[in-house]
């Protein structure tokens, strides 16, 4: 039998970053929590929880903490029809998303259903090819994903599509690209990138030119306004989502490398499958909403 406040104990290790913060926030002493911790990996006779800096679970505390997220989720879903609204706590959701969806759509999508429940967000950022991940590991409950299949456990429903082209100042383009995007002015250009998880130069590249080169030189800005930003000011060529780079080309400030090339990127929406009021109600104002902003 699992000891649901040694493991809650666990699970404000790992989300608070130690045990120092964990203790504060179960108002515990570090002992205490320790303790717990302990005696919880006694009881699943194995370790849980890496004693780095900060403490990372191990592939069985992922297992677990996956586990206790989704009796929580069902115990608050379940809490929410049975006491009244003033009295009800309110649900978190831990989401992982994309940068340009948070900074384009994504708001905009959840705010109704914000305004209608008690719900709190708790948001983990990254590249839309790494989202997944959090979720695979129990780190999220849903998370916007470029992956299409979904994986044991889970649901997706497609949410539509961001649509990219490689922009740059035209005096960047006369300086590094003369002769047009050849292989060879990729590897020398500045690009600017989210991330080194970032693979959205490679794939264009791969689709318009046949080969991606091995390494670029690139700035690396994981801020969607500022990676705008530092294009625009002709430092950088980078990959621009039409929703922010659509009045830039207008006004001619910013011209494509390959005029008329997308990279068209599916977006999808992958959750446990719980049925759980609040997950249950979260995914379908997202997935309605998300299809009404993205391109279909």
């Amino acid at each position: 039998m699992l000891d649901y406040k040694q493991i809650e104990a666990l699970a404000k290790v790992i989300h608070e970053g130690g045990f120092d913060r964990a203790a504060q926030a179960l108002y515990l002493t570090q002992s205490a929590v320790s303790q717990r911790v302990r005696q919880l990996e006694e009881s699943c006779g194995q370790i849980l929880l890496s004693r780095t800096t900060p403490p990372q679970p191990t592939a069985a505390g992922k297992a677990l903490l996956k586990h206790y997220q989704q009796v929580k989720l069902l115990e608050e879903g379940l809490s929410s029809e049975l006491i009244s609204p003033a009295a009800a706590k309110m649900t978190t959701l831990a989401i992982g998303v994309n940068a340009d969806s948070l900074a384009h759509w994504f708001i905009p999508a959840i705010s109704p259903i914000l305004q209608r429940m008690d719900l709190l967000i708790d948001l983990r950022v990254d590249d839309q090819e790494q989202t997944h991940n959090y979720l695979r590991e129990g780190g999220v409950i849903g998370c916007v994903s470029t992956e299409a299949g979904a994986m044991q456990g889970c649901r997706v429903e497609k949410l539509g599509t961001m649509i990219y082209r490689l922009l740059a100042t035209v005096d960047f383009i006369e300086r590094w690209f003369p002769d047009g995007l050849a292989p060879e002015a990729t590897r020398q250009a500045p690009a600017v990138i989210y991330n080194r998880k970032d693979r959205l130069h490679y794939c264009f590249f791969e689709q318009y030119l046949g080969m991606a080169p091995e390494t670029l030189t690139a700035h690396f800005i994981p801020a969607p306004e500022q990676f705008l930003q530092v294009i625009a000011a002709g430092y950088s060529y980078g990959m621009v989502p039409d929703w922010q780079g659509a009045e830039l080309l207008k006004t001619d400030q910013l011209r494509e490398l390959i005029p008329g090339a997308t990279l068209k990127v599916d977006l999808y929406w992958h959750c446990w499958n719980l049925a759980a009021r609040p997950l249950l109600e979260f995914s379908d104002q997202l997935i309605t909403e998300a299809r009404k902003l993205l391109d279909s």
